[in-house]
């Protein structure tokens, strides 16, 4: 089998991410999480004094800087500048940093080129919300899941409980509408299936039963 890029996008909830990593760990492949990229570069800038407002140089830090991802989806290891930052890059000061880089433009193209550039060779995956339309506009396959808001709501409410949230299924239902409507309607990269993306509804489908689907579409396209 040829190594792929395989992108998935979809709304909170849909089953994106648990779908990616197990499909990655299926085929062997890199799963490639931009937030850690967004948090070596914050630690970065952290590290290095330099100001999360100064546009400029933060985008700087993240185009000079050499950001690595390797191992599986459950033990990932990210490395800056040869440098092996998983731990630091988890801490609380690096996840207020990687927030805020992540509005800024430039730092967001310098971060997408990184990403083309871990899947040059193939045999990656990844998902989001514009990565078939955005990130991997050349993927060989590109996805999209989706499922209706009432089973979406259910499953990020049994997610937000098990870390310890006390939250109700119309309060979740009601943050996922919100996000929806920002995701869709932003100007940049909404939210949107890419034309030759495969539309899989995992509203009735159990995950062992789309991650099949997913291994299928990849055999089809190998």
């Amino acid at each position: 089998m040829n190594r792929l890029v395989i992108a998935i996008d979809g709304p909170s909830g849909s089953g994106k991410s648990t779908v990616g990593k197990a499909v990655a760990r299926r085929l062997g492949y890199l799963y490639i999480d931009s937030g850690a990229v967004y948090r070596a570069v914050g630690r970065k800038a952290l590290d290095s004094n330099t100001s999360l407002e100064d546009a400029a140089s933060v985008a700087w830090l993240a185009r000079e800087s050499d950001i690595e991802l390797e191992g599986d989806p459950d033990h990932l290891r990210v490395f800056l500048d040869g440098s092996d930052v998983s731990a630091q890059i988890r801490l609380p000061d690096a996840s207020h940093a990687s927030s805020v880089v992540a509005t800024i433009r430039e730092v967001r193209e310098a971060v997408v080129e990184k990403l083309r550039s871990m899947a040059r060779a193939g045999g990656v995956v990844m998902d989001g919300r514009d990565i078939g339309t955005k990130v991997f506009p050349d993927a060989q396959v590109k996805l999209f899941l989706d499922a209706s808001i009432d089973v979406r709501a259910r499953r990020r409410c049994e997610e937000e409980r098990e870390r310890g949230r006390d939250v109700t299924v119309d309060q979740i239902r009601a943050e996922l509408e919100a996000r929806d409507r920002r995701d869709r309607e932003r100007t940049a990269t909404p939210l949107v299936k890419a034309p030759d993306a495969v539309f899989i509804d995992t509203s009735d489908l159990p995950l062992e039963g789309v991650i099949e689907r997913v291994l299928e579409i990849a055999r089809t396209r190998s």
